[in-house]
């Protein structure tokens, strides 16, 4: 495995320092979450394997205390205390594939100080980025429905790394396979793909490089008809290879279609496929889709069964980045826990203090998640159960018959991983069926309903006493 100790912002090292040589020494509670996007309504949780592999793998080598010496700005005693680094304290998070929601912790850090501002930059940097990638699969994959989509960004994605962990994250979002021969071998997870155009051109005729095709894969044979002229040419070649490989007894897989009017060329290939008797050929479609082309597709009607998504994808491309934070929410100071939070002129920098739990409420009747609860980590929930907006406070919502599910969960107890991570299969599924809880009006691509998350009356309170803590001060 990759030694990652290094993967840290300076800034953290510099802070790491001025709280070693404070006198008094104290545990930092910090947690991460996404702010509110302009695209994203809702997100897949992702990353969370890595990401504690990283805090548990931390040991500064020799090397690296000589890098860190020669930039002459730590200490010889504080460079003695990362040589000896070691992760001692205790993070919860939601399990991965979890359904997650703007300003929720997802991932909470109580440590020594040190430790949790240490670990900051590389939890986000891993976090974020497989959240992303399977939140933009989700949205994909939710828009497409029943029909398979195949994870195609390998070439397009900013280097190795997000390609890699991409095809990943591409899973856990609902992707049923990957072009990404590293991510099929290193997970198990389906690995899938036909010929390229070059194919075609590297022989004389486009019935050449189709028939050859066919005598190497007769049982899974996919043609890429459109390298000259997806109907006049490409389709109909596609069918005389067809009814060559039927009447051998294999059974063709279909055809891919990769640039035009998709709407337009698969309704016609469709017609034309079965007219010649193979109704059940498949049409797969690629070439810069996304969530927002396959709704508009599938509003003209298109016949298209498959599709293969690269470059939109594994960039979430109108949506590039996605706002994960790691802030300070409370100080534990000779046992007492002091809350604390950031003040903001931006309503949605405002972050919620103290030590938190998150619960998700669903219907009793119909298993349907129903909103979010933030408290504080020891609260009771009562019954019947009354939220209240987080900022619109006359806005109330009462649950008599209701069930109740503690999302954040211990992974690292005391400096020791208690958790079982499952395998991406399984997390696959349960992202899937997470994800099935919520009713289609928080889900939808334009104008989702907005899920309600709200803050316990009990956390409510600290926020504004806090909030005039400051103000008086300021006075």
């Amino acid at each position: 495995m990759r030694n990652l100790t290094m993967l840290s912002d300076f800034y953290a090292l510099t802070m790491m320092q001025g709280h070693f040589s404070a006198p008094k020494q104290e545990n930092g509670v910090f947690e991460v979450f996404f702010r509110q996007s302009s695209t994203f309504n809702y997100a897949i949780a992702a990353g969370l394997e890595e990401a504690i592999n990283f805090v548990k793998n931390i040991k500064f080598s020799h090397a690296d205390i000589q890098y860190l010496r020669g930039l002459n700005a730590f200490t010889d005693d504080f460079l003695d205390y990362l040589a000896k680094f070691k992760f001692s304290g205790t993070i919860r998070a939601v399990p991965e594939g979890t359904v997650i929601f703007p300003g929720e912790p997802i991932l909470t850090v109580d440590a020594d100080i040190k430790e949790a501002m240490y670990i900051e930059a590389g939890i986000l940097n891993i976090i974020n980025h497989q959240t992303l990638i399977a939140t933009k699969a989700s949205r994909i994959c939710w828009t497409a429905g029943n029909k398979p989509v195949i994870e195609f960004g390998l070439r397009r994605a900013q280097g190795p790394d997000a390609g890699i962990y991409g095809a990943k994250s591409a899973i856990i979002g609902g992707c049923a396979g990957t072009s990404n021969v590293y991510a099929g071998q290193k997970w198990n997870i389906p690995v899938k793909g036909t010929h390229s155009h070059g194919w075609v051109l590297s022989f004389p005729s486009e019935l050449d490089a189709f028939r050859a095709y066919a005598k190497m894969f007769p049982n899974t044979c996919l043609l890429l008809v459109d390298t000259y002229d997806t109907l006049k040419s490409g389709v109909p070649n596609a069918i005389k290879v067809f009814d060559e490989l039927k009447a051998h007894g294999y059974k063709p897989m279909g055809i891919r279609l990769d640039s035009g009017d998709l709407a337009y060329l698969s309704i016609k290939a469709r017609e034309m496929l079965d007219e010649a008797g193979h109704a059940d050929a498949k049409i797969f479609a690629s070439g810069d889709l996304d969530e927002n082309v396959i709704l508009h597709l599938n509003a003209q009607g298109a016949c298209i069964d498959m599709y293969g998504i690269g470059t939109k994808l594994i960039t979430s491309q109108d949506n590039p980045s996605l706002g994960g934070v790691y802030k300070i929410s409370a100080l534990k100071i000779d046992g007492e826990v002091i809350p604390k939070m950031k003040l903001s002129d931006s309503l949605e920098k405002i972050t919620n203090p103290g030590i938190k739990q998150l619960y998700r409420i669903y219907n009793k009747s119909n298993g349907y998640a129903e909103a979010d609860l933030i408290t504080l980590e020891d609260e009771k929930i009562p019954k019947p159960l009354t939220i209240t907006h987080p900022v619109e406070r006359w806005k109330t919502i009462t649950f008599e018959d209701f069930e109740i599910k503690q999302l954040l969960i211990d992974i690292i107890k005391d400096g020791e991983v208690v958790y079982k991570f499952p395998k991406l299969q399984d997390i696959a599924k349960f992202s899937k069926d997470d994800l099935n809880t919520f009713w289609p009006e928080y889900k939808r691509i334009g104008n989702p309903h907005i899920y309600k998350v709200d803050l316990s009356d009990e956390l409510y309170e600290l926020k504004q006493s806090l909030i005039k803590q400051v103000r008086n001060k300021k006075g």
